[in-house]
């Protein structure tokens, strides 16, 4: 079982930046898939990225593509999300997730663990 923190969120202005980190605690951080998600106000919460466990491939929706990039440490049990140039549609409660699977999913009923969510706020 691993347990998700996130953190990193906040206000920022369109075209700012931010870097969302998820810190992993439990056993075997490094055997983990994880992705980021996020839900808008009134919304259905939506893939943004995973990473194999090996941190070798990644996928990121069509959306965020060549703006966000996750990353991961496994020294660190943390997975990182750098989000740049964003805008406000970006703006929503942003959930790192985390499951054994070995191919990752895009949605959200392939990941058993779920951190608390970080908010982000994208001013116009």
């Amino acid at each position: 079982q691993v347990q998700l923190l996130e953190s990193g969120g906040g206000l920022v202005q369109a075209g700012g930046s931010l870097r969302l980190s998820c810190a992993a605690s439990g056993r075997s951080f490094s055997w983990y898939t994880m992705a980021w998600f996020r839900q808008a106000p009134g919304k259905e919460r939506e893939f943004v990225a995973h990473m194999t466990w090996t941190g070798g491939n990644t996928y990121h929706a069509d959306s965020v593509k060549g703006r966000f990039t996750i990353s991961r440490d496994n020294a660190k049990n943390t997975v990182y999300l750098q989000m740049n140039s964003l805008n406000p549609e970006d703006t929503g409660v942003y959930y790192c997730a985390a499951d054994q699977r070995f191919i990752p999913s895009t949605s959200d009923t392939g990941y058993m663990y779920w951190g608390q969510g970080t908010q982000v706020t994208v001013s116009s």
